[in-house]
């Protein structure tokens, strides 16, 4: 029996650690070849010298069970060597069919005491990083379809943060750069959809190197799987990529501990009319203040709160 990624070739950024690194074994496991990337930096904040090791590792441990896979040690958020990445992929194994995005750094601070290098670099890894990956991507599917005169086969799986849907205090560059990364997912799924690509956004929890002061003490298993453990968010990912996806798009999930929630788009939910040609401040005073003032306080966080997720905010 062919397993459901068996001749699909996938890429992986930042797998050499945490999330990635389970996602790219997954979708090995489900059978596909993986360009395994990672600028292997020490510090989550980016520091540190960029190393082979976590990428080779993750690649050799493919191998070891019988995988095919490549290391690709480069930046992401530089365009170069995003186009790199791509081309690696396909001049390794004679196609791209899976796009994983997963680099990320953080550089946490409250939003009166960071600093504008701090918010650059964070945008830069995660949102501008999606979005080099994407592009070449996305135009090398594009330019194969156009060849052939019909859809190719693309899965692109990006990944946001609950920082998003809930907000998070001390991480006002990471939410910010997490809700671009929505906004770029659902963006590209309608410019990809007629040539056969699909793209989603998964919200993961995991312990993580990323995560592991968040975390610290919560949940952890002493029997069994760890329910923040990356290895609960993979498989999603490996389903995303799959066949049995295809009418998945545009989508967003939320993933951990055995979990998954489809999170629905933005409903309105009250609406006002003026009476006159244009709303004054005392109609608007008249409608919305008595509105708010009836909500109960933090209700702008009972979407998440109805998923079941705990809001975490980092100082």
């Amino acid at each position: 029996m062919s397993l459901p990624l068996e001749g699909r070739a996938a890429i992986v950024t930042g797998a050499g650690r945490g999330l990635g690194r389970a996602e790219a074994l997954e979708l090995a496991r489900l059978g596909a070849a993986v360009v395994v990337n990672d600028f292997g930096q020490p510090g989550r904040d980016g520091s540190g010298d960029a190393s082979a090791g976590p990428a080779e590792e993750v690649a050799d441990e493919i191998r070891q069970t019988g995988g095919r896979a490549v290391a690709h040690i480069g930046d992401v958020a530089d365009h170069q060597q995003a186009q790199g990445l791509i081309e690696l992929a396909v001049a390794t194994f004679g196609q791209l069919d899976i796009l994983v995005n997963n680099a990320g750094i953080l550089r946490d601070k409250m939003v009166f005491s960071m600093s504008e290098d701090e918010w650059d670099s964070v945008i830069r890894v995660h949102l501008k990083g999606h979005f080099n990956t994407t592009h070449f991507a996305a135009a090398h599917w594009r330019n194969r379809s156009k060849a052939t005169g019909a859809p190719v086969y693309g899965r692109i799986v990006n990944t946001s943060s609950e920082a998003f849907l809930a907000g998070s205090a001390g991480q006002p560059n990471y939410a910010a750069a997490k809700g671009g990364i929505v906004g770029l997912t659902t963006s590209t799924a309608l410019a990809l959809a007629k040539y056969g690509v699909t793209a989603n956004v998964i919200c993961p929890r995991a312990r993580t190197r990323m995560t592991a002061d968040v975390f610290a003490g919560s949940g952890e298993s002493t029997d069994g799987l760890d329910p923040l453990a990356p290895e609960h968010v993979a498989p999603l990912v490996g389903y995303l990529a799959s066949p049995a996806a295809a009418r998945i798009n545009g989508q967003l999930l939320v993933v951990h501990g055995g979990m998954v929630a489809i999170v629905e788009r933005p409903r309105v939910s009250a609406k006002f009319d003026t009476k006159q040609d244009a709303f004054t401040y005392d109609e608007l005073d008249t409608h919305l203040t008595p509105h708010y003032a009836e909500r109960p306080p933090n209700e702008t966080f009972a979407a998440t709160e109805v998923l079941g997720l705990k809001h975490e905010t980092l100082t």
